[in-house]
């Protein structure tokens, strides 16, 4: 098995992509390559890479749109590489899941130590993506959720809220925290949010909703995946 760091290239300029794959083949890791936002999307969910390095103007789909489609069921480093120089762009990137923003024109030797620093802010590979408890089985990597054997479904925004609280099951995520991450910073004040949004997968998760096991309020802070022993 090739225990070489992999890195998907999405950016739509054939010598970019000729030069990000010489240089990062050069330096020790596998890298795979797609041109269009649509490709990046099979190419990221075929071959999981532990870093994709992402353009933002791509033919299909602009790249921040991109970026927020990924952070939908990846958590996996995204660097951000782009002629775009503005500070709304740049915050609009990070504020949407990126890990870091480099510009073009760049220095090979530094996008290499940005995708070094990446990997060591990467989720450990042994972190399990599948959550099983009691009837319930969370897959995150297929994002299929099951209760007692039959598939529950649930709304793009139900299931981002469900993958942060296993990410983090057993601790108290704030209000606050759970706004930022799921609709972003400008929502972190919005706390009726978390609480309609709950209440739906309550009622989709729990066997008794109006007594919650699985999705337990923490008063005056947030909410809690109980984890049993």
């Amino acid at each position: 098995m090739d225990n070489k760091p992999s890195v998907l290239v999405i950016d739509d300029e054939q010598q970019i992509r000729r030069l990000l794959q010489v240089t990062l083949v050069a330096n020790g890791y596998r890298v795979f390559t797609a041109a269009t936002g649509g490709e990046g999307t099979t190419q990221a969910t075929m071959n999981r890479p532990d870093v994709i390095v992402l353009d933002l103007s791509l033919p299909d789909l602009d790249g921040i749109g991109l970026l927020r489609q990924l952070r939908q069921w990846s958590t996996t480093p995204v660097l951000i590489l782009s002629a775009r120089t503005s500070e709304k762009d740049i915050i609009e990137c990070l504020d949407a899941g990126a890990d870091d923003y480099l510009v073009k024109p760049f220095h090979a030797g530094e996008l290499l130590a940005r995708i070094r620093t990446a990997l060591r802010h990467r989720p450990s590979v042994l972190q399990s993506t599948v959550f099983a408890q009691g009837s319930l089985h969370i897959d995150l990597d297929t994002r299929v959720v099951r209760k007692s054997g039959e598939q529950v479904k649930l709304t793009v925004t139900e299931f981002s809220l469900l993958a942060l609280l296993v990410r983090n099951a057993g601790k108290v995520l704030t209000h606050r925290y759970i706004l930022e991450q799921i609709w972003g910073p400008s929502f972190a004040e919005e706390s009726q949010y978390t609480r309609v949004y709950v209440g739906q997968l309550r009622k989709k998760l729990e066997d008794d909703p109006s007594s919650p096991q699985l999705i337990i309020t923490e008063s005056g802070i947030g909410y809690r995946l109980v984890v049993e022993e």
